[in-house]
């Protein structure tokens, strides 16, 4: 799962985009638009390829408000004259193509006013999260008086034929760049370049919205999520350097860096933590010089491979999987290199071959994006390692998620619906942002094909399908319903989640009552017994998965079908939910009674009972399999037994599940000495699963964050909407607790500490909220405001 990236030159670079997101026309919503998408000439429009497209136009005055709709195919970087104001699209599939609605008037001035936009298209080497039907760029002002801006025929565009794509290992993010600055066409999106001999584009598709009654192989929707954030930050530190001197005066912006003619360097620059940014290259002369910069997230040993401690360069180089870049440089003057997608990088090395003139290095620096979540929630606790854990899991989620959730920034960039779920309910708690939450439930709802099934992630133009990740998108639209008061947002999915569970319920097998053989990949986890094995189908699965009779796949759809009972309950469809609580009973004793295995006194991963894991023993706590007053000592024993198959990062979510669902969630602080490890291993993400592992940086990691909130300040949900709140802290091992999570009315706050009879502190609800304080099985009523809590033993 990489991140490749694409580099662009250009002369000025701001760092935030101007916030200028305003709401479209509603004629545009429902009718043709007068502008057309447009394209290049004489070019295949599904190839390779970097653009250039202009408009010049005159203005008698300036207007307060100039507000333009523009999207393109595949992505775009928006100037007005000559200043970046947006990139997009946000990424979609062809039925849901999303455009921006931006106000420009701030850019504009009297008289002469030039539109620039660079569109670049990756053709065969697109991301696999890109969706794409041909290059094009489409742009409609929002009114008559905006309507000189249109895209026709009266645009020009050339190509740039400065880039080529660069090859990778696995170019799942696309190709890397080799730019050549001879033939790049400096200064084209200044007022006054001379366009007169560019062509002119060519009219290639209408623009269609989404509600207009017109089939079309593309329709426009708005952009259903804010701009991407983005803010300048410095390189760190200088690690070694060879055939140059170079000192950290450099990476502070105060010092330049001049190479001789006929010099070969190496740097390498150590950021200090994993960032995903654009990295900007600032530099003049060194005509004929090639400089390649390399990006990774972490070195690795040049014997062994292995990445160790991420703070330890000696011994080590870049990883062989390391995306990169190419400038061969045509000897100009504060010459800028800038990525058209950001990289993913905690190491940078650069490369210099000089050639016959001086080179001089004015600046490197990088600009950092990444959705715009908020950091609005917080912990604090008597045991100061749990601080780190907090910070270095709000970096992973921060990371992981841009126009959608991502499973990770460097190797994929793709919305995985198990790994989604859980950065949702991170989102949620920590920012209480929904936005990226309800695009990411509507793009797997998008995704639903002809069978019934959700794709396992999406966008992606390759296609791929986990059953049971459809069953977690039920779980994730449940995790919605509890935690915002959005009815009819949830009733919209209603009719697809009978379709997910119609496809289960073909799959039962009517001797055993589990579910039999399953067609598609039937991905559980990454524990060491289930490896990767060269293909997706055969990894990741536990036993009872390709021959049928799987008790955690079985369990999993009883967890689905109980939440969607819940659902259709809460909607009034009673004969659905009695059919769907049916269904998960005879499941679970199907379940029961041909893989509980007396002699260990445990659940089996399947009837032949040879292998015995976490993961069903969890869902065992979860389904009720194992009755509620022997659950503790169950969980206990599970939890401890290392002969199991163990869960890894990702599925210790459910684990933890069922540990609180056990009443023991006072066990929680002892449960995160892995995450401990990460964090004294130099991790400064965290990783997809143990070491070795393969992503340093991986989303369902990030699960402390929600669960030192959720399950260690014990805020719940006590009913849907959460219109009602359940505060039942588990301090395990710890004497005090202070957190803070937004709530739609406002901020929870909780500040309490423990002694050996009881507990006491404070407890802030906002206006307009209630709920319980609950403490060994005591419970308080709770009111908005600030109050004080005491119960003695």
């Amino acid at each position: 799962m990489r991140i490749v990236l694409h580099l662009i030159l250009i002369l000025i670079a701001p760092f935030l985009f101007a916030q200028k997101v305003a709401q479209p026309s509603p004629i545009l919503l429902t009718n043709t638009w007068n502008a057309k998408w447009i394209a290049p000439r004489e070019v295949a429009l599904m190839n390779y390829g970097v653009f250039h497209f202009r408009k010049t136009f005159n203005l008698a005055s300036l207007p307060s408000s100039f507000v333009i709709n523009i999207s393109a195919d595949n992505r775009y970087r928006l100037f007005v004259n000559g200043k970046s104001v947006c990139s997009g699209p946000a990424r979609g599939d062809l039925q849901h193509w999303p455009f921006e609605t931006i106000d420009i008037a701030e850019f504009l001035s009297t008289g002469k006013n030039t539109v620039s936009v660079q569109v670049w298209n990756f053709g065969e080497q697109m991301a696999w999260a890109q969706i794409s039907h041909q290059t094009g760029l489409i742009i409609q002002g929002n009114s008559e008086s905006e309507r000189i801006v249109d895209t026709n025929e009266s645009w020009k565009v050339i190509e740039n034929t400065a880039y080529n794509p660069v090859a990778s290992i696995a170019h799942i993010t696309g190709p890397g760049d080799q730019v050549f600055a001879q033939r790049y066409p400096w200064g084209w999106k200044k007022i006054d370049t001379n366009d007169d001999a560019w062509p002119n584009a060519i009219i290639s598709e209408d623009a269609v919205p989404f509600n207009a009654a017109l089939k079309s192989e593309r329709k426009l929707i708005t952009r259903k999520i804010p701009l991407m954030e983005e803010v300048k930050q410095r390189m760190h530190s200088i690690k070694r350097f060879e055939g140059v001197t170079v000192g950290d005066n450099f990476l502070k912006g105060n010092e330049p860096l001049k190479l001789n003619p006929w010099t070969t360097a190496t740097i390498l620059i150590d950021q200090q933590e994993l960032t995903t940014a654009f990295p900007e290259l600032i530099v003049s002369g060194g005509r004929g010089s090639k400089i390649t910069m390399t990006y990774s997230e972490a070195l690795v040993d040049k014997i062994s491979g292995e990445k160790g401690n991420r703070n330890d360069v000696k011994g080590k180089v870049m990883e062989l999987r390391s995306d990169h870049d190419v400038f061969i440089l045509e000897g100009g003057a504060s010459r800028l290199f800038r990525p058209l997608t950001y990289r993913t990088f905690r190491y940078v090395e650069i490369k210099i071959e000089n050639h016959q003139e001086e080179l001089t290095l004015h600046d490197l620096y990088s600009v950092f994006t990444a959705y715009p979540f908020a950091e609005n929630a917080s912990f604090k606790s008597s045991d100061a390692s749990l601080q780190p854990i907090w910070n270095v899991g709000w970096n992973t989620a921060r990371l992981c998620a841009y126009e959608t959730y991502m499973d990770c920034p460097y190797y994929e960039q793709l919305q995985y619906v198990g790994d989604t779920r859980i950065q949702a309910l991170v989102s949620l708690y920590v920012s209480g942002d929904d936005r990226l939450m309800r695009n990411a439930i509507e793009q797997f709802h998008h995704s639903i094909f002809d069978e019934g099934l959700t794709k396992s992630r999406y966008p992606d133009h390759r296609g791929q399908v986990i059953p049971p990740f459809s069953l977690f998108w039920i779980g994730m639209i449940h995790d919605y319903w509890m935690l915002r008061d959005d009815p009819e947002f949830i009733k919209t999915f209603l009719p697809e989640i009978r379709r997910v569970l119609a496809w289960h319920e073909k799959q039962i097998d009517a001797k055993t009552n589990m579910l039999g053989k399953m067609k598609y990949w039937n991905f559980v986890d990454w524990p060491t017994e289930w490896p990767w094995k060269g293909h997706d189908e055969v990894s990741g699965i536990p036993a009872g998965t390709l021959e049928g009779g799987s008790s955690i796949l079985t369990l999993q759809y009883v967890d689905a079908l109980k939440n969607a009972a819940e659902l259709f309950d809460a909607f009034q469809m009673k004969k659905e939910a009695s059919i769907y609580k049916s269904t998960s009973e005879r499941l679970i004793n199907g379940t029961n009674k041909l893989c509980w295995d007396a002699n260990r006194n445990l659940l089996a991963d399947s009837p032949e009972k040879k292998e015995f894991s976490q993961h069903a023993n969890t869902w065992a706590v979860l389904t009720d399999i194992v009755k509620p007053r022997e659950q503790a000592a169950f969980i206990t024993k599970i939890w401890k037994d290392t002969s199991l198959i163990q869960c890894t990062f990702y599925y210790r979510f459910y684990l933890n599940k069922a540990l609180v669902k056990a009443g023991l969630g006072d066990t929680y602080t002892e449960f995160l000495q892995p995450w401990r490890n990460m964090v004294a291993l130099g991790l400064t993400t965290f990783a997809e699963r143990p070491e070795p592992t393969r992503s340093d940086c991986h989303a369902w990691s990030a699960s402390p964050n929600y669960n030192v909130l959720a399950t260690v300040c014990g805020i719940q949900p006590a009913s849907p909407g959460f219109k009602t709140v359940k505060i039942e802290p588990h301090f395990g091992n710890l004497t005090w607790i202070e957190g803070e999570m937004p709530h739609p009315f406002g901020k929870i706050k909780v500040k309490l500490s423990k002694s050996k009879t009881g507990v006491d502190g404070e407890i802030t609800l906002p206006k307009g909220l209630q709920g319980e304080f609950v403490w060994n099985g005591i419970k308080v009523n709770l009111n908005e405001g600030t109050q004080q809590v005491e119960i003695n033993k």
